[in-house]
C-alpha cells in the first residue's frame, strides 16, 4: 500500500482522567510506581455479580471546568472527555488562542452514555414516558462528547466520533493524524472517553465470562500475560492528545512530546468477540503501521500492548508480535497499562497513547504488574513488576476491539 505523504504531526498537549490520576504527570508517576487503581466496586452494589471489582475514577473535581447545570445535563463519559480535553489544551498552551476554523475534535467511545440509558429507562418504567429527560438523546449519543468540546471552544473543523469498541480512541487518533497530514486541519483534539461501569454493563461482561473474578484481591486481578490471568477488569476514564501540524507548533514555540509517524488499521474478519487465533489481522495492523512510518521492525524500542489479561487475547497478541518482529520480539520491552487501570474500553487506546508519549519524554517504560507466573505461550519481555529505564525513540501501541477491529499507532521521539 502506498504511504500517505503530507505534513508532519506532533503531540503538543496531553490530558487524562484515570483511576490513578487526573493529569498526565500524576498518572505516569503512579504507573512507574506500579500502583493499582483497581478495588472493590463502589459506584453501585456489586454483590449480585460474579465480578465485584473495577478501576473507578474517583474524586474528579468536575466543577473545575463544568457548572452544576452542565454536569447534570451530561453523561459521565462526557464529563471525563471535557475534563481531559481542558487539561490537554492548557498543557499545550492553546486554551486562549483565537481563530479556530482549522481546529477539529475527533473522539472515540465504544459504548457512550450507558449511565444515561439505564437511569432514564428506569424512569420510563417507574414514572412513565412523560418523565423521561428531554436531554436523553443528546446525553447518550457518542458524538456528543466531541460536539460539546467543539461548542465550548468554537472549533469549526472536522468533528465526529468513532465507535470501534476497544480500538475506538486509537482509531480517533489515527484518523486525526491522517486529516492533519492531508491539510484538512491544523490542530485536532483527539482521543476518547468511556464510563461503562454500570449495572447493565457489568452484567453483560460478566455473563460473557470476560471479567476476572479475583474479588478477594482486586489489586492483583489484572495480570496481563501471566499464566493465571482469568479475565479483564472494567475500567473507565478518558485520554486526550492535542495533535498539531509541525510547522504551526514550531512557529508558536510549542513543547513537543513526540511525533506520530505511523497508523495501521485492519479487521480480523473472524468473530464478534474472539480474536483470530492466528493473530493475522493484528499482525497486519502492526505491519501496516510500520510501513506507513517507513521504519523497520528493528527500530521499535517499546510496545505498549493491548494486554487485556484475558487468556486468549494475551496469547494471540504475543503470537502476532512474533509474526511481525521475529527474533527482535524477544528484545523489545512490552508492557500493559491495563495491569494497573483495568480495561478502559473505548478510552484505552488514547490513554495508552499518552503513556507512550511520556515513555519517550522520560526515558522509562512502566511495568506490567502482577506478572508472577510465566506462561510458555507468552514468553516475551513484559517488563515484569519494575519499570525499565531506557532510551525510548520509537514506540508502537496496539488497540484491538470486539468485531475484529485492530489499530496500531507509532510514535517517535521528536528530533526537529
Amino acid at each position: 500500500m502506498e504511504k500517505v505523504k503530507g505534513k508532519r504531526v506532533v503531540v503538543t498537549g496531553i490530558g487524562v482522567v484515570t483511576p490513578l490520576g487526573h493529569n498526565i504527570e500524576e498518572f505516569f508517576s503512579a504507573l512507574l510506581e506500579g500502583k493499582s487503581g483497581i478495588g472493590k466496586l463502589t459506584l453501585f452494589d456489586p454483590s449480585p455479580y460474579p465480578s465485584q471489582i473495577a478501576a473507578e475514577v474517583k474524586n474528579l473535581p468536575l466543577e473545575k471546568y463544568l457548572t452544576p447545570k452542565e454536569i447534570k445535563r451530561m453523561d459521565r463519559f462526557t464529563h471525563f472527555a471535557i475534563y481531559a480535553a481542558e487539561e490537554a489544551l492548557r498543557d499545550a498552551g492553546l486554551e486562549n488562542e483565537g481563530d479556530k476554523d482549522s481546529w477539529g475534535v475527533i473522539l472515540g467511545s465504544g459504548i457512550g452514555g450507558l449511565w444515561t440509558i439505564e437511569e432514564q429507562h428506569t424512569i420510563l418504567k417507574e414514572k412513565g414516558a412523560s418523565r423521561v429527560s428531554p436531554f436523553l438523546i443528546p446525553m447518550l449519543i457518542t458524538d456528543i462528547a466531541p460536539g460539546h468540546i467543539s461548542i465550548r471552544h468554537g472549533l469549526r473543523g472536522p468533528n465526529f466520533s468513532v465507535s470501534t469498541a476497544c480500538a475506538s480512541s486509537a482509531h480517533a487518533i489515527g484518523l486525526s493524524f491522517r486529516l492533519i497530514q492531508q491539510g484538512e486541519a491544523e490542530v485536532i483534539i483527539a482521543g476518547g472517553s468511556e464510563a461503562a461501569i454500570t449495572p447493565l454493563g457489568l452484567a453483560g461482561f460478566c455473563n460473557m465470562k470476560a471479567l476476572s473474578t479475583r474479588n478477594d484481591s482486586p489489586e492483583e486481578a489484572s495480570r496481563p500475560f501471566d499464566r493465571e490471568r482469568d479475565g479483564f477488569v472494567m475500567g473507565e476514564g478518558a485520554g486526550i492528545l492535542i495533535l498539531e501540524e509541525l510547522g504551526r507548533a514550531k512557529k508558536r514555540g510549542a513543547k513537543i512530546y513526540a511525533e506520530i509517524i505511523g497508523f495501521g488499521l485492519t479487521s480480523d474478519a473472524y468473530h464478534v468477540t474472539a480474536p483470530d487465533p492466528e493473530g493475522i489481522g493484528q499482525a497486519l495492523a502492526m505491519k501496516r503501521a510500520l510501513e506507513d512510518a517507513e521504519i523497520s521492525p528493528e527500530m521499535v524500542d517499546y510496545i505498549n500492548a493491548h494486554g487485556t489479561s484475558t487468556p486468549l487475547n494475551d496469547k494471540v497478541e504475543t503470537l502476532a508480535i512474533k509474526k511481525v518482529f521475529g527474533e527482535k520480539a524477544k528484545k523489545i520491552a512490552i508492557s500493559s497499562t491495563k495491569s494497573m487501570i483495568g480495561h478502559t474500553l473505548g478510552a484505552a487506546g488514547a490513554i495508552e497513547a499518552a503513556v507512550c508519549c511520556m515513555s519517550i519524554v522520560k526515558g522509562v517504560v512502566h511495568p506490567t504488574i502482577n506478572y508472577k507466573n510465566p506462561d510458555p505461550e507468552c514468553d516475551l519481555d513484559y517488563v515484569p513488576n519494575q519499570p525499565k529505564e531506557m532510551e525510548v525513540k520509537i514506540v508502537l501501541s496496539n488497540s484491538f476491539g470486539f468485531g475484529g477491529h485492530n489499530a496500531t499507532l507509532i510514535f517517535k521521539k521528536f528530533e526537529g
